[in-house]
């Protein structure tokens, strides 16, 4: 075949190809390559008709030969894109990317416009495999390209919007490089936006805003872009709500967040950030109520800034509300999700704060909860501090042979720890080796002489090492005061001085006034509030006894403060106000159904009211719980007696006599 035969074969096999008769250009093309088997075109044409024909093993195979022929000839990669691009398989979207980027490089220096085509086509490609990084690089040379040939500002931001759109998704799992793309691509975007100030503008800062607040080495960069939208657009509160939690989450309160938070309260006095801005302000300042006040209202607002709920619990850790303290450790936990980076170290934080406040509980399960908060924490075993704390969980759940031998461990390793040595000063405390527990807990303050807890175990240990110093001024009264003073929180404390008072000073009127700020700080705390009341009544300062009373009752739900409610009901009963007696003692005994003496008093206030038969029903009760209350049945019979029921009446006074042979009001009976 001379070489104008080859010509006329391949003029035919295009005609063939353009009449969609694919078997006969093949023909044409066979006929060819017979003749010239390295002839570019022919091998292009196969490639050509045979993707046509649905072949595209011999397609591929045609295009790959007619490439290694012309490496530089765009026929072929054309030819083999369009094959891709068909193509339902995806083990080629590889081979794909590779073509376009080769078809990048050939229309580079020629047509722009198919560049930038191939460019789209390949980028939309990267997105779909989530190669985010592949798709900053691409798509950033598009930009590069378009501002070579001095393409207009708005046509710019528009690509600058579209890069944005592309990375967005790419927070989730972000290498720094491709995370950098992303940042950049927001800043020229709001600096080549046209409208400034305007609502698109507005929306495109708060998202680089929210995509910043994700990164958090980031701070310079949000902290700018912060302050240059709130100089944007003062009177939008949404970059100071960012600024504000940003300060929260970072830990650190410079003077420049205190001025944010009051900044943000000026500017929207119900904002949830700039309320826990102020409760942690409050916090720092030893306003522990007023942080918890604002700390629970802001976060009612903002709930899920881990940070917040932190400092919530720490303010709550300080007035000694220990129950609430985990539950809002628990909901730092829930906000901080899967945490990595330094979110892993405010969960570990968390974690430690958690277990303290179960150990204050102490009880068992508490016990076993904190011992599980404490596995959670990242390097725990080489923390003394935590491992002080398991010490204690196991302590409270009455393992002792793992308290003793955690606290032998940091006595030997952390000897200059004061928890090493309160540790070894609660286990001996526990057992009442009050002397160890001296020498332990005097330890613990030489080594942390604020901390309010330690005076006040030494001066408990004084309290029961024996009646010499529990008497003796400079040990147990001068331990509970130092206490007292480092923490005015801690109710316990005070409910010991007032026993010191009472019972060794007989000071009835300072002991009142400590065990009435004991139940102020611990409503829970009956022994107090009952000394406090019982005081009030021997002082003769009836109203107080009655204001704690009224303040207990009025919050107190069904079944609770039995106390309380017996006290008062007790008070009416003898100011001869009967039908209040009733209601009272009936309300104590919701609470304890088998107080005997309860029983007893109720049915002498039925009595008083004239209530004849209830009174018996009450009487009879009280004795049959206690069949040892003669006062009760005698009670009973007299009420007998006054229904006219004679005969019962005198069965019950011979039934006493026979148990007490001499109990007058019987025999008068």
């Amino acid at each position: 075949m001379s070489n104008k035969e080859v010509k006329a074969a391949l003029k035919s096999a295009r005609e063939a190809i353009r009449n969609k008769e694919y078997k006969e250009a093949l023909k044409h093309c066979k006929a060819v390559l017979k003749q010239e088997k390295n002839n570019y075109n022919a091998w292009v044409f196969i490639g050509l008709a045979a993707a046509e024909l649905e072949q595209p093993d011999q397609a591929k195979g045609a295009y790959k030969k007619a490439i290694e022929l012309e490496p530089n000839q765009l026929l072929a990669w054309q030819g083999l894109a369009n094959l891709y691009e068909k193509s339902n398989q995806t083990d080629v979207k590889g081979d794909l990317a590779d073509v376009y980027q080769k078809l990048l490089e050939l229309y580079e220096s020629g047509d722009k416009q198919k560049w930038c085509d191939v460019c789209n086509k390949l980028v939309e490609l990267y997105h779909q495999e989530k190669k985010y990084l592949e798709v900053a690089e691409t798509w950033q040379k598009l930009i590069q390209m378009k501002q070579e040939e001095g393409a207009e500002k708005a046509e710019l931001h528009q690509l600058w919007k579209k890069m944005i759109q592309l990375l967005k998704d790419s927070t989730q799992n972000q290498d720094d490089k491709t995370e950098q793309s992303l940042l950049t691509a927001f800043e020229h975007a709001v600096n080549s936006a046209d409208t400034v100030p305007g609502e698109d503008h507005q929306n495109l800062y708060k998202d680089f805003i929210q995509c910043l607040s994700k990164f958090p080495h980031e701070t310079a960069r949000l902290e700018k872009a912060c302050n240059d939208m709130m100089a944007l657009y003062p009177t939008m509160s949404y970059p100071l709500e960012v600024l504000c939690l940003h300060f929260i989450q970072s830990g650190t309160l410079s003077e420049e967040a205190l001025h944010c938070f009051s900044r943000l309260l000026e500017m929207d006095a119900s904002s949830g950030p700039g309320i826990i801005g102020f409760g942690v302000k409050c916090l720092q300042e030893k306003k522990y109520k007023e942080a918890v006040k604002s700390l629970t209202e802001g976060l009612q607002k903002t709930t899920q800034c881990p940070a917040a709920w932190h400092y919530l619990a720490e303010a709550q850790m300080k007035i000694h509300k220990h129950r609430d303290a985990v539950l809002s450790c628990n909901q730092a936990l829930q906000a901080l999700g899967n945490p990595e980076g330094p979110s892993l170290r405010w969960k570990n934080l968390i974690l430690q704060l958690k277990a303290e406040a179960l150990i204050k509980i102490a009880d068992v399960d508490a016990a076993e909860e904190a011992i599980k908060a404490l596995e959670q924490i990242v390097d725990a075993s080489s923390d003394p501090v935590v491992l002080a704390i398991r010490g204690q969980a196991y302590l409270n759940k009455g393992l002792m042979d793992q308290a003793s031998k955690i606290s032998q461990e940091l006595l030997l390793s952390h000897p200059d720890l004061a928890e090493s040595h309160a540790l070894q000063g609660f286990i001996h405390y526990s057992q009442k080796n009050y002397e160890q527990a001296e020498r332990s807990f005097l330890n613990a303050i030489e080594r942390k002489a604020e901390t309010a807890e330690y005076h006040q175990y030494l001066g408990l240990t004084y309290w029961f090492m024996s009646d010499e110093t529990k008497k003796d001024k400079g040990k147990a009264l001068t331990q509970f005061l130092k206490a007292a003073k480092l923490d005015s929180y801690l109710g316990s404390v005070f409910c010991y001085l007032g026993n010191y008072y009472r019972d060794i000073a007989g000071d009835k009127s300072r002991a009142r006034g400590c065990y009435k700020k004991a139940f102020e700080l611990d409503g829970t705390d009956e022994e107090s509030g009952t000394a406090a009341v019982d005081l009030s009544v021997e002082l003769g300062d009836m109203d107080t006894a009655l204001s704690i009373l009224n303040e207990v009752t009025e919050k107190a739900s069904t079944g609770t403060a039995k106390w309380a409610w017996l006290h008062r009901g007790l008070y009416y009963l003898r100011t001869g106000q009967p039908s209040q007696a009733v209601a009272d003692l009936q309300a104590a005994l919701r609470a304890d159904p088998k107080d005997s003496n309860c029983w007893e008093s109720l049915g002498e206030a039925y009595l008083s009211r004239g209530s004849y038969s209830t009174a018996l029903k009450s009487f009879r009760k009280a004795s049959e719980l206690n069949p040892g209350l003669v006062y009760s049945i005698y009670r009973a019979a007299a009420v007998e007696q006054i229904l006219g029921k004679y005969e019962n009446a005198i069965a019950t006074y011979e039934q006493i006599l026979k148990k007490t042979e001499d109990y007058v009001p019987a025999l008068k009976g």
